[in-house]
């Protein structure tokens, strides 16, 4: 079975490379009533996501939302085996990256990339403001609009008792025409989540970082790294 790691009180890594396939992101689990997975990872270990998942204490049909912070393969080719594990999953993103998903657009997934087809995604529920709040218990999750990556890159941010959490997928980037990529919109995106304060930054692909100076640092390396 493939471990999860405990992150903070209710959240869990339950993919990601070292866990389960390289090719996926880090995947995120928020343990609640109900619960909430952050991402899908690429695909082809979706099944040891999910075993994951399991051993966080998390039983698959209390999987309630599969939120989905962009629309590139390796955070949503696992989405169809997970709709079909979970019998009552609801797949969240936002509009930005609707086409890209709905249409399984071979360039704007990045699926050309990893040379695999990923099959037109049905959302259910699409994001269409700058915010939107799941109301998970014991801590509801807020998705907030966070474009330049990619026109639909979201983030998550939760309150715990001690500690708020990020859940800012693919902060580094890259910026590419191919996605329709905006690197000033991704600015002011990364001044908006250092305006967070968060305690707890949850990266896809660099880690997980713990503090605030560790959480601003990040961030601010990523501005740095692109002249701003």
């Amino acid at each position: 079975m493939t471990r999860a790691v405990k992150i903070s009180e209710n959240v869990y890594q339950v993919g990601g490379p070292g866990l389960t396939d390289a090719a996926d992101c880090m995947v995120y689990l928020v343990k609640g009533s109900p619960s909430v997975l952050i991402d899908a990872g690429a695909g082809a270990s979706a099944r040891e996501i999910l075993e994951a998942v399991k051993d966080a204490g998390c039983h698959p049909d209390s999987l309630r939302y599969l939120f989905l912070t962009h629309c590139h393969i390796d955070h949503v080719g696992g989405a169809h085996f997970f709709r079909e594990a979970c019998p009552d999953l609801r797949l969240v993103a936002h509009r930005g990256d609707l086409e890209a998903l709905v249409t399984a657009d071979p360039v704007k997934t990045a699926a050309n990339w990893y040379g695999v087809t990923l099959p037109p995604l049905e959302i259910d529920m699409v994001i269409e403001d700058e915010s939107f709040s799941l109301e998970v218990a014991p801590y509801p999750l807020t998705l907030i609009h966070a474009p330049g990556h990619t026109p639909g890159s979201c983030v998550a941010v939760m309150d715990q008792k001690e500690s708020r959490v990020l859940f800012g997928q693919d902060i580094h980037g890259p910026f590419m025409e191919a996605f329709d990529s905006d690197i000033l919109q991704w600015k002011e995106s990364m001044e908006r989540l250092l305006s967070l304060e968060a305690d707890i930054l949850c990266e896809g692909h660099y880690g997980v970082f713990k503090g605030k100076e560790a959480v601003r640092s990040f961030i601010r390396q990523q501005l740095s790294a692109q002249g701003f």
